[in-house]
């Protein structure tokens, strides 16, 4: 196989605040297609994936478990690579932005980036969306929500670092125009243009105060930098970007990546933020970012908050890995949102994978089986009609290349299955059955059937970047050692005289719909009910005039710091207005003492005073808790109120 030169692609990095559904799957099968089709096709391939585990959203999760942001994104992070695993994607290196060269180096990129006058410091004042982590102005909400996700979006104000965006505009908008292919697909590429440059760009916050989890500015550490520069960063560094210089030797061999895979909602990010990064730090600009679009259920986009999410474990589950690349791969347009539903899903594998593929490999061995006790000939007893298939047969790899080399996908698919398709109808036309009945037409059905098997052995060499366990399960069936690219260029490399499988195994069994709908409703109805809240054993009821006993009050706590004899308590001063008190509390694993202080809590005043490992605590601070501690969150009024007030 000639060597075509490198190639390197990546896809955004996942982040590592839940569990990723289709959705988020989808992209690392593309990614993971293009990938195999390269490197069957002789490139030498370098594919980056991982995951983005900064931010205050994470640390937020991290503290509502009790565990340590650090301990919350490896566990996540773990989750994310089983699923990329589980759908047999083969990338090279899985990176994390956690990993310790990934963070020293965006600490050195971001004070080169300050020493040279592109970043500066000033204040920022503005409505913050956290789970996007964006900043917004009013005129960007929509319906006064975060226009990314809808969600509710809260006044911040903080001291930030901002990078320059607008001194390198003109410069930005100079390359596109220079490289029509750097932004895919071009209704893309005018989006960018017409709604973010042309109006002018605004300088871009790069740091934080508000939260902790994040890589350090380290000559000014109260702040952390935030997540386009340690995010972004990610497609270099972990390929051995060295800021001093010092570039590792697959940064050498393979920047600038030819294509960065994203989902069209990170464009601006990638397409405008990132390459303006690369021109301050003096670094070539990505050969092209390609923005693929959603893929959602029905007509939404999947949520947990809507309870429309569909896990590719779960369609592994019951239909198989291959089965699960080939709906995500087919069923999304090359610019356009795509749909997966279970009955979708279903009606897919019944008239695709196993009636025109299933069933033609099936039937062509068993046809060579039965007539021939396996062995394949070509007698060369060729007629008009075989034609059309030979033809197809050979046009289909150059079609798929042409359909490859613009990223479209789901059409290479659909070439490889029209070969299929005209196979099956190639049965049709030639009746290898009446073939058989006839011993003088035998040396014909001989041909007939080779000619299939042939036909299947180059649909097959070509679909193993998108169904490669199906593929190779084709291949070992029809027993070829031809299996590579530089065969299929011309028709007859089958090898005669090897002998088929006795046996063909299924490929897909054909589903009954009603039957499978229902037994994954049924599975899906039974999750919820287990994962339903169960009503806890609840207390005897108590007058009235009991609870009446009890003296809440409201009071802010103006100091908190660990215990000193006791890992698992905190010490607090709390202000009640007309008298300051000290409680000791066991919730040290929920909360870091620094992040309490200033909060206004609840807190029972009327009990006891007790010693708590020598520490006189004077009263209680009510928490909401799980029955196993597993989580844990101190009551709080909503809003402000004055310390010493009661709770009725």
């Amino acid at each position: 196989m000639e060597n075509k030169g490198k190639y390197y692609i990546t896809t955004a990095i996942a982040y590592t605040s839940g569990r990723p559904h289709i959705g988020n799957t989808y992209e690392i099968i593309l990614a993971d297609a293009i990938a195999r089709y390269k490197r069957e096709n002789g490139y030498d391939v370098y594919f980056l994936t991982g995951t983005d585990e900064h931010g205050q959203k994470i640390e937020e999760k991290a503290n509502a478990q009790g565990i340590t942001p650090k301990e919350f994104v490896d566990d996540v992070a773990g989750k994310i690579k089983d699923n990329f695993d589980l759908m047999n994607v083969s990338y090279n290196r899985f990176g994390r932005t956690t990993d310790v060269h990934h963070e020293e180096q965006v600490k050195k990129i971001f004070k080169r980036l300050y020493d040279q006058g592109d970043i500066y410091k000033s204040e920022y004042e503005g409505l913050y969306c956290t789970p996007c982590e964006s900043f917004w102005t009013e005129s960007q909400l929509v319906e006064g929500k975060c226009p990314d996700c809808g969600r509710e979006v809260t006044k911040a104000k903080e001291e930030a670092y901002f990078f320059k965006l607008s001194n390198y505009t003109d410069r930005l908008m100079k390359h596109i125009e220079e490289h029509p292919e750097f932004i895919q697909p071009e209704s893309r590429k005018n989006e960018m243009i017409n709604n973010f440059l042309k109006p002018g760009l605004q300088d871009l916050c790069v740091s934080r105060t508000s939260f902790k989890w994040g890589v350090p500015v380290d000559f000014d550490p109260k702040h952390v930098v935030y997540v386009w520069i340690d995010a972004l960063t990610n497609y270099i560094t972990q390929i051995g970007y060295d800021c001093d210089g010092n570039h590792g030797d697959l940064y050498k061999k393979y920047w600038p990546a030819d294509v960065h895979l994203i989902g069209k909602d990170i464009l601006r990010f990638h397409t405008i933020y990132w390459p303006i990064m690369l021109m301050a730090l003096d670094i070539p600009l990505p050969k092209q970012v390609f923005g693929h679009p959603w893929l959602l259920v029905g007509d939404g986009k999947m949520s947990k908050s809507k309870g429309n999410t569909i896990y590719a474990e779960d369609l592994v589950h019951y239909f198989g890995v291959d089965a699960v690349r080939y709906f995500a791969l087919h069923e999304m347009p090359f610019a356009q949102d795509g749909t997966i539903t279970w009955d979708l899903m279903v009606e897919r594998i019944n008239s695709d994978l196993a009636n025109i593929l299933g069933n033609l490999v099936n039937r062509t061995i068993s046809m060579t089986n039965k007539y021939f006790s396996g062995v394949v000939e070509n007698t060369n007893v060729r007629e008009e009609i075989d034609d059309e298939l030979i033809n197809l047969a050979l046009e289909t790899p150059k079609l798929v290349e042409q359909k490859m080399s613009e990223l479209r996908v789901a059409d290479a698919i659909t070439a490889i299955f029209e070969l299929y398709r005209r196979c099956n109808k190639y049965i049709d036309e030639t009746t290898p059955w009446v073939l058989g009945k006839d011993e003088a037409q035998h040396a014909r059905l001989k041909t007939v059937l080779y000619n299939l098997l042939e036909a299947i052995r180059i649909g097959s060499i070509l679909l193993k970047a998108y169904l490669p366990e199906t593929a190779e399960k084709i291949l070992n069936q029809i027993n070829t050692n031809q299996r590579t690219v530089d065969t299929i260029s011309t028709f007859g490399n089958l090898e005669s005289g090897i002998n088929v499988v006795e046996k063909p195994e299924i490929l897909f069994a054909r589903l009954d719909v009603k039957e499978t709908l229902d037994k994954i409703n049924a599975d899906m109805e039974a999750r919820k009910a287990a994962d339903a809240p169960k009503k806890p054993e609840l207390k005897a009821d108590i007058a009235f005039e009991d609870f009446e006993k009890l003296d809440i009050r409201v009071g802010t706590v103006l100091k908190c710091e660990k215990h000193p004899k006791a890992d698992k308590l905190l010490v607090f001063e709390l202000d009640f207005g007309y008298e300051k008190r000290t409680i000791v509390s066991g919730i040290a694993k929920f909360y870091k003492p620094e992040d309490l202080i200033g909060k206004q809590v609840c807190a029972i005043v009327n009990l006891p005073p007790r010693a708590l490992r020598g520490i006189e605590s004077q009263g209680m601070i009510l928490s909401a808790a799980t029955d196993d501690m597993s989580e844990l969150s101190v009551v709080s009024p909503l809003g402000k109120v004055p310390n010493g007030v009661s709770v009725q």
